[in-house]
């Protein structure tokens, strides 16, 4: 019974990494179906970026401030400075092309074009030194190989549609939606494609820089709520910039605040937590190789709530970001397992020759040479310290 429960423990701690990404994937598809029901009823997104890190910061800075006041690290300039940049890049630039693009594009279109994700934070883990590629190795030409198909997946979903693929369910939901004019939606398609890009480079940034900030801020919490609040300051000046009319802030008990608020207090606030705590863990990569679930999830419910359309370009496109995707994971597994090998290998204390401590074979030398050293010394000793006859 006892070995059971070991085991059970074991496979729970091997499996919380998964659970917790998949779980968000969820989170993250239910945000995407809102945010476009909120978008498409008029609402600014520089407005709805304000507000869901307002929610976002009101909900985990209460967490923050019981939890962690003791742990809480110091404030340097430097951090804050990373901090600062992190607001910029995560709830200022991300979250508003991101959003840009949506509206744009389809909440299906969105989540494919976030799975380049992987590929691009992998090049800037590669830039940054966070990560070593051995073009010898077959797990690093699986990452490279892997970039380059994901490249030409996204390359395919911007540049071609092609016809239609109605679904089972989708004749009857399509047949009261009106058609858009041709040109102008190719238009928008493609300066909501150019958005995503821009916006899952920013997302890949803040994740690379998000893990770098937390070796030294040991207080998550507090990471996430810091991030959180200058990320709204900052948005709100954006806001005021890019929107002159104050009416734009009105939000009543509609669908406008459930988008802000979801997005604020799952998307942000939980999810920023539970990716720093994975990613402390598994490393960056790992944290952004779930996310074809959430295109699935999201194409399903799209296609049911929105009546949105499916393209072959896009299926096709899907198939080559997937797979390029996977080859990344693939070759991020093989390194993981090759660290534990070698963290098993070469255990603390270190193991010599025959499984003996080096430690102990250490302490047998300096025995036996302090039996050599009692050896030699009692001659003089003795010669001396007897008195002559």
């Amino acid at each position: 019974m006892e070995g059971n429960g070991e085991c059970d423990c074991n496979f729970y701690q091997r499996a919380k990494p998964y659970i917790a990404i998949i779980s968000l994937q969820f989170g993250y598809a239910g945000m995407n179906i809102i945010t476009k029901v909120s978008l498409n009823r008029g609402m600014s997104h520089y407005v709805l970026v304000a507000y869901r890190n307002a929610f976002a910061t009101a909900v985990i800075a209460p967490f923050a401030v019981l939890l962690e006041r003791k742990i809480r690290p110091k404030m340097s300039l430097m951090m804050f400075l990373q901090i600062l940049v992190l607001g910029l890049l995560g709830p200022v630039i991300d979250q508003n092309f991101y959003y840009a693009g949506l509206k744009f594009t389809s909440p299906t279109f969105s989540c494919a074009m976030s799975n380049m994700l992987p590929a691009m934070t992998f090049v800037i883990a590669v830039i940054c030194r966070m990560e070593k590629v051995d073009i010898k190795k077959t797990r690093c030409q699986a990452k490279v190989l892997g970039i380059i198909v994901t490249v030409a997946g996204v390359m395919l979903m911007t540049l071609y549609k092609g016809h239609v693929v109605n679904l089972i369910w989708s004749n009857h939901i399509n047949a009261n939606v009106p058609e858009a004019t041709s040109g102008a939606y190719d238009k928008d398609w493609l300066k909501g494609s150019i958005l995503l890009i821009f916006a899952t480079l920013a997302w890949a940034s803040f994740f690379i820089l998000q893990n770098i900030t937390m070796r030294k801020y040991t207080a998550p919490l507090s990471l996430i709520a810091l991030v959180c609040f200058i990320g709204t300051l900052q948005s709100t000046a954006v806001t005021f910039v890019m929107e002159h009319k104050t009416s734009v802030w009105t939000i009543g008990f509609d669908m406008n605040l459930l988008a802000a608020a979801y997005a604020g207090i799952v998307s942000s606030s939980i999810a920023y937590y539970v990716q720093g705590l994975v990613m402390e863990k598994r490393g960056p990569v790992f944290v952004t190789a779930f996310s074809p679930l959430m295109m699935i999830i999201v194409a399903i419910m799209g296609s049911f709530i929105l009546a949105e359309k499916i393209y072959i370009g896009g299926i096709l496109g899907v198939v080559l970001i997937v797979a390029g995707l996977y080859s990344v994971l693939w070759g991020k597994y093989k390194e993981y397992k090759e660290k534990e090998i070698e963290e098993s290998i070469i255990p603390e204390p270190m193991k010599g020759i025959n499984g003996k401590n080096i430690e102990n074979n250490e302490a047998i030398n300096d025995i036996e040479m302090q039996k050599n050293d009692v050896n030699k010394i009692p001659i003089p000793v003795v010669s001396i310290s007897v008195p002559k006859s």
